[in-house]
């Protein structure tokens, strides 16, 4: 991830598009933050986030309660928040469509699985924070600012999607 110059809905779906796991943070019936790695089966132009879902565990259980959850996409030097509505959705063309190799290791039924959920998120706004010059050069940055007690590299932006 590379800051972009302006934050805006592309800009947070090429974000999105870049990295290969997430974390998807739900609140329990309790209050509670928790949040589960998840790997998107794909980002739309739209900025609509797919993942396949174990129907019957805490974190279904907990977005059906309340299906308000945020994504957070993490490298060195840079992060992007994405708040959102969540969604399962009955569509076995669009399983099929995003179904992969990886996804057999948690679902032994496959695509029958009885287990299998898919679920859609929808972004409704993004906050990004981030180094410039990729990986890199936002470890050298960071680190020279904690050496030299400046104030960070970093910038930040906000947008509604």
């Amino acid at each position: 991830m590379s800051t972009p110059r302006e934050l805006t809905p592309e800009t947070v779906i090429d974000v999105m598009r870049e990295e290969r796991f997430v974390m998807l943070s739900t609140a329990t019936p309790e209050g509670k933050i928790v949040s589960h790695p998840m790997t998107p089966q794909e980002v739309t132009d739209a900025g609509d986030v797919w993942f396949f879902i174990g129907l019957q565990g805490d974190q279904a259980a907990a977005i059906r309660a309340n299906p308000q959850v945020n994504l957070a996409f993490a490298e060195t030097g840079s992060w992007l928040s994405v708040s959102g509505l969540a969604e399962f959705v009955t569509d076995e063309a669009k399983a099929r469509e995003l179904w992969d190799g990886e996804v057999d290791a948690y679902f032994d039924g496959g695509l029958d699985d009885p287990n299998l959920g898919l679920l859609r998120v929808t972004g409704e706004s993004a906050q990004y924070w981030g180094v410039p010059g990729g990986k890199v050069a936002a470890a050298v940055k960071i680190a020279a600012a904690k050496i030299t007690g400046s104030e960070g590299p970093g910038r930040s932006g906000t947008t509604e999607l």
